[in-house]
């Protein structure tokens, strides 16, 4: 199993994980789904399930159209009290580097603004993610957000 990544490769991965987490900073969310593949796995899953095997995730999304499905959601649909989120996310561990794709690992945490309030810790975990190269650049084939805490808010509109 290699694990040594050349410098280019390096920049562009580093780049995928800011540019993902500017764009879903920044509200732009027709940018999300352009991160993945169209046959990708997105999921956010508490830490006990995902240690125990266990399927049940909270979100799992299995295409790029259901991503799409649920920027459509989030921009018509659903009704909530706006607020911001910033993530702040940690230098992504390269577990795997294959033929065409990376295995890889990075921490995170998401703060949550509402308008009136003052911000607060949202959301803190770490992501597992399996990152491909296309013809467009590198792409999430899955991201896995697993997070730390079983008490999460009653409501996760935007991605994290």
């Amino acid at each position: 199993m290699a694990t040594h990544i050349n410098f280019e490769d390096w920049f562009a991965l580093t780049q995928l994980y800011a540019d993902y987490a500017s764009a879903v900073d920044s509200g732009q969310w027709d940018l999300w789904p352009e991160f993945f593949t169209d046959d990708c796995i997105y999921r956010l899953q508490p830490r006990e399930n995902h240690e125990r095997g266990f399927p049940l995730a909270t979100l799992c999304f299995t295409s790029k159209g259901m991503l799409k499905d649920r920027v459509y959601g989030i921009q018509e649909t659903l009704f909530h009290d706006p607020y911001y989120q910033r993530h702040i996310v940690g230098t992504p561990v390269l577990r795997e580097l294959g033929d065409g794709f990376f295995r890889c690992e990075a921490n995170y945490a998401v703060l949550r603004t509402k308008l009136s309030d003052a911000s607060t810790v949202f959301n803190v975990g770490r992501y597992l993610d399996r990152v491909v190269r296309t013809p467009a650049g590198l792409k999430f084939a899955s991201r896995e957000c697993i997070y730390d805490s079983e008490m999460i808010p009653n409501s996760i509109i935007y991605p994290i």
